[in-house]
């Protein structure tokens, strides 16, 4: 079954070659003009990226800045679901979207073969089971307080009392699981759930990405946005850890020529996204 996989894609490979569907970025790889990548050709990639012949990107549904709307078929619209669009048209095959609720459920899939490329953000959390690109944007995340708790900076909470609203297994909560010393978290299932547990249980913090907090804090009275940053979540594309290095070279080429072509950028602002950025080269 797996050579049979295999086969297909290299076939696949073979055809879009000689018809011209593989965009320069793949040939100019395969011949060693894309950057340090090891002695990996066309198939190498092939195999890695599109084992049945097909690119499955895994879409994190959560991430409002990345998933913005759907078309009219159902399917995810914005900045992640382009990014695969345009490595699958690099790589001269059909794309499938497979969508999840959440970034924790994508990445627990890594294992499973269910995709073949994960855009989540890139936490050491995920590194177990999956490989990461170099970021392709980033988002700033920081904390609302409430006026009345003392806090005056985002060195200022973490502190024994002060207790954190925060949703369970996003990138900057995996970060402040890692890095916090004396606050403590509570985490929800959803930013929703965040921003009601900050409100019900009258707790002192509500973390998050900051373009969803400017708004969360229009709703609030007696709260403000700490300046600064915590963290800013890069976003990656990653693949499993178990698959041939050739594709995690690959997706690392890839999204760093996104990024100086331009395409990140105009992605960005074709979905008229606020609070994304592209992030620096690596």
């Amino acid at each position: 079954m797996k050579d049979a996989a295999l086969q297909k894609a290299a076939a696949i490979g073979d055809r879009s070659v000689q018809s011209g569907r593989h965009q320069r970025g793949l040939r100019e790889f395969a011949h060693g003009r894309g950057g340090p990548r090891g002695n990996y050709s066309v198939n190498d990639v092939l195999e890695a990226l599109v084992p049945t012949g097909v690119l499955r990107a895994g879409i994190n549904l959560s991430n409002f800045l990345l998933v913005n709307d759907t078309n009219e078929d159902g399917q995810p619209v914005g900045v992640s679901p382009s990014m695969a669009a345009a490595l699958a048209e690099q790589l001269g095959v059909d794309l499938e979207l497979i969508t999840f609720p959440s970034p924790g459920e994508l990445a627990d899939a890594a294992t499973e073969d269910v995709w073949d490329i994960g855009n989540i953000g890139a936490e050491a959390g995920r590194t177990q089971h999956i490989v990461f690109s170099p970021a392709y944007c980033e988002i700033a995340s920081t904390y609302i307080v409430r006026r009345s708790a003392g806090i005056k900076s985002i060195a200022d909470v973490d502190q024994v009392g002060v207790r954190i609203a925060t949703k369970a297994r996003a990138a900057y909560t995996l970060w402040l699981e890692d890095n916090l010393k004396h606050a403590t978290l509570i985490q929800t299932e959803s930013n929703d759930d965040s921003f009601d547990a900050f409100v019900d249980q009258r707790l002192e913090v509500l973390a998050g990405l900051k373009p969803r907090l400017l708004g969360d804090v229009e709703r609030l009275e007696g709260a403000i946005i700490l300046d600064g940053q915590f963290r800013s979540v890069q976003q990656a594309i990653g693949t499993p850890r178990r698959r041939n290095p050739a594709g995690a070279a690959y997706l690392a080429n890839f999204v760093e020529d996104a990024k100086a072509s331009g395409l990140v950028a105009s992605l960005i602002e074709r979905y008229h996204v606020r609070g994304l950025s592209v992030a620096s080269p690596a």
